[in-house]
Order: structure tokens, then sequence, then C-alpha cells
């Protein structure tokens, strides 16, 4: 009997439990169009008051959260500055721009801008952003009107920014009067890293998108939080762009039943993933979250010859393969992944 695939190349990757799939089918719906499903407002009202803020917003995907959130607070013509790795920029299909007529501008921050960055890249630099701001005053330039932040950093081998630098951010643009969004996609991860509660990270941002569909391990769906007035404006863009959705209390079920099951156990992920480093000669010092990052290895080979022996990595750059652990991966595959790799590598 062949043994089962062990799938390392993303945390979204994860199917619905037996639990979360009777929690979904069980599911109290309505239309969400109409603001009916009370499933819906329960997970939009417990997420808001996880991250500190007013209102909260169910969407389809982590970018669609991204877009919206960006768009509240920043105009057509307006630029959003963030890190050269960021998410918003690199995976989101230029969606700022081709949507809503948002510039992009970016920042190479600790050692990143690199092909398929480094393990070092997306540090947040509060000053190095800051230096860059743009002022609305000076009618030769795109001003700036808001900073994405990504927390943990995607490109960065799920690095957790420092607090400090993200009070520092905050502090500066409340005097500013630049706004501050925050992609927290993997935000659960970095508050079980390094113990800091959600609210302490989204009151940090204006607005702010935390994903359930990848840690969590819901099939689908993200939640948009800022304050009220925004929501409100938030979900006639999401009516625009094609979000609303109607009985997707099923969905939303999905998402409580990770919030109740499925964050403290992203403590384990993390230990998989700095097992997994130290299988592989990667500092597991520098594994801060559930990803490992492989650098200057042939990933093309790298991730033919695994695939052959049933583990699944993702190439990054030609020379970068990452690895990531999640729910569906236990101490068992890790090791197995661990095997397969380690004889890779030493081929």
């Amino acid at each position: 009997m062949a043994e089962a695939l062990v799938d390392l190349r993303s945390d979204t990757v994860t199917r619905p439990s037996p639990g979360m799939r009777r929690a979904m089918a069980d599911a109290e719906v309505g239309d969400d169009v109409y603001g009916e499903d009370p499933t819906i407002r329960a997970l939009e009202e417990r997420v808001a008051g996880l991250l500190g803020h007013e209102a909260a917003l169910f969407v389809p995907s982590g970018t669609m959260g991204n877009q919206i959130g960006m768009r509240l607070v920043c105009e057509p013509g307006q630029e959003v500055l963030c890190d050269a790795d960021a998410h918003v920029v690199t995976y989101e299909m230029g969606a700022a721009a081709a949507v809503f007529g948002i510039s992009t501008r970016t920042v190479v921050s600790g050692g990143g801008g690199q092909e398929g960055g480094t393990a070092a890249s997306g540090r947040l630099d509060a000053d190095a952003l800051i230096a860059q701001v743009r002022p609305r005053d000076d009618w030769h330039l795109t001003a700036t009107a808001a900073i994405a932040v990504e927390n943990t950093h995607n490109r960065g081998g799920g690095l957790v920014q420092p607090l400090a630098q993200l009070e520092r951010l905050w502090a500066w643009s409340r005097e500013a009067g630049v706004a501050v969004h925050l992609d927290g996609a993997r935000l659960f991860n970095a508050s079980v890293a390094a113990g800091i509660d959600l609210a302490t990270y989204g009151r940090l941002a204006d607005t702010a998108s935390v994903c359930l569909s990848k840690g969590l391990g819901a099939p689908v769906g993200s939640v948009l939080v800022a304050a009220a007035e925004r929501i409100a404006a938030g979900r006639l863009w999401r009516k625009r762009l094609g979000g609303g959705m109607r009985q997707a209390g099923v969905l939303a079920a999905a998402g409580l039943y990770a919030l109740d099951h499925h964050v403290a156990r992203l403590a384990g992920d993390h230990e998989h993933a700095r097992l997994l480093a130290k299988r592989l000669g990667v500092d597991p010092a520098t594994v801060e979250t559930n990803m490992v990052v492989l650098d200057d290895v042939p990933a093309p080979l790298v991730a033919e010859a695994a695939k052959a022996q049933g583990v699944l990595v993702s190439q990054v750059s030609p020379r970068r393969v990452r690895l990531v652990t999640h729910l569906d991966v236990d101490r068992a595959a890790v090791d197995r992944a661990a095997d397969v790799l380690a004889g890779i590598l030493d081929r």
C-alpha cells in the first residue's frame, strides 16, 4: 500500500476535519447580502472583537480582504507604500492599480530584493518606510495615503514582525495622517509564536485582514476588520467585486469551528517546522512560525525528486524551496518528509 502524500507546499491545502464538516452541515443560514445570515454575523462579531475593532466583513479570500482594506484608506491616484516582497504587490495580480486606480511603491527591507527573497527579507523597519512617505500637500508627488504591513511575512519565511516596530509605525501614522493596513493572513501564527494577543496587533492598524483558510484549516474565507463606518463602505465594495454571497453561513461555521479548535494547535505546526529545519541543516532559530526555507538549492530538481517519493514542496525561485507545516501534517509525516528531503539534498 502506497504511503500517503505529504503536502508541504502551503497551509492552504488543508481539508476540513470531520468536526468542521459537521459544524458546516449544521450551520444556521440566511441571505448574507440582506444581512440575514446569523452565522456570518456571529463570525464577524467574534473576529472584530478578537482584533479590537468595531466591525468586520467576511470575504471569500485574503486578496479581496486586502484590496478592500487598502481601498478604504486610499483613494484612486494615491499610493500604498509597502515592503518589496509583500503579498499585496507580489501575489495579488496588480489589483490595487487594475481595479482601484491605487498606486503602490515598495521599499526593500531586511536584506530582501533578491529573486525569491531571503529568509531575512520583509522584516519591518518602520523608519525606513516612514522616510519614503510622500506628503499630500505637494502637487508634484503621488501622495502616500497608507502603509501596508504583512504579519507573518510569507516571502520572508513566515517571520513575525517586531511589536516595537509596529508600535513605532502606528504612533507616527497618527500624527502624519497616514493609514496603516495589516495583511494578517497568518496573524494567528504570529500571535501564537510571539505570545501577543490578536487585539494588540489589530489595534495597530486602521484596517486588517485575517485568513481562516491557511493555518486555521477552514476551506475558504477571510475577515476584514475596521471601524464600523469603513466596514459599511467595505460591504459595497465587496458587492461590486462579486463577493456578495448568499447562504454563506456554512463557510462561516467552518471559521467559527477553526477559532474554537485550531488556534492553540498552531504551536504544534511551529514545532514541526523547527524539527524539519533541524533535520535539513537549517538553523531552527531562524524558523519563527510554520515555514522552512531551503536556500541555494536546485529547486526544480529538489521538487521533482521529492514529488517522486510522495513529498510536495513549493518552488519559490530557481534556487529556493519553501516547506510549510500545517494541521494535515503530523509528526510521522514530518519525519517522512525529512527523510526524503535529506536524502535528496545529500545527493
